[in-house]
């Protein structure tokens, strides 16, 4: 196997294993009543739940580091803020989650009934976070990626595309979360961010199978990675 082919593989796992964190959704449903802080519901769900979005958070680092030496041939300018966006993805990540873990902790700490307002705010905090982090910059990680792999054919185009056309249907989804148009979690909003999911999904799925395709641009790394080791004579 080799290396070109290592990448896809990693590039394409990290893809998928971003895709853990959908049962928060769920998990995350004891935090959001009014009363948690004082009230008696597991914290295991929402523990688990940042747990696994920590996982996403270092996936979406990974993907980016991997594939950054080789869609950097196509484009530096687009890999490198391809790989700022997905750092600043994984930090507003970080940031959500810690929200999170500070209302557990308020309960574990006997806040009592006045923290209730606090563990509101920080429940609206991490929708706020999430907006931006989960929603709004896989709009550019869109855009910027999709990009490089429709121009660099390093995948079929009919990928990209989804991304690229799901772009600006996120982003008008996320306008109307923002005005009140509707809410985060409504089916209109999941219906919204489908095509940036496939998108997704289907670029890690089809790395781990199949691999970056032939093309110009990989042409260089192959002939590299390919070429015999130097022999060293050695003198006795």
């Amino acid at each position: 196997m080799d290396a070109l082919r290592k990448t896809s593989l990693v590039a394409g796992g990290f893809y998928v294993l971003t895709f853990v964190s959908i049962p928060t959704v769920a998990l995350y449903d004891p935090v959001r009543e009014a009363d948690y802080i004082v009230g008696t519901t597991s914290e295991t769900s929402v523990l688990v739940g940042g747990a696994l979005e920590l996982i996403v958070a270092l996936a979406c680092i990974g993907t980016a580091v991997v594939l950054y030496p080789v869609v950097k041939r196509q484009g530096a300018a687009r890999a490198l803020g391809f790989v700022s966006v997905r750092v600043l993805e994984a930090a507003c990540i970080f940031v959500g989650v810690a929200a999170l873990l500070t209302i557990v902790g308020l309960r574990r700490g006997g806040a009592g009934a006045e923290a209730v307002v606090t563990g509101q705010m920080l429940v609206a905090f991490y929708d706020s976070v999430f907006l931006v982090s989960q929603s709004f910059i896989p709009v550019l990680n869109a855009l910027l990626l999709g990009s490089l792999l429709y121009q660099s054919r390093l995948v079929p185009r009919i990928l990209p595309v989804l991304g690229l056309v799901g772009a600006p249907l996120l982003l008008a989804s996320d306008v109307c979360v923002l005005f009140g148009l509707w809410d985060r979690l409504s089916p209109v909003t999941a219906i919204g961010a489908l095509p940036i999911a496939v998108w997704e999904f289907s670029l890690g799925v089809y790395l781990i199978v199949r691999g970056f395709r032939p093309s110009p641009v990989t042409a260089g790394m192959v002939t590299a990675s390919t070429q015999p080791a130097p022999q060293v004579d050695i003198v006795t």
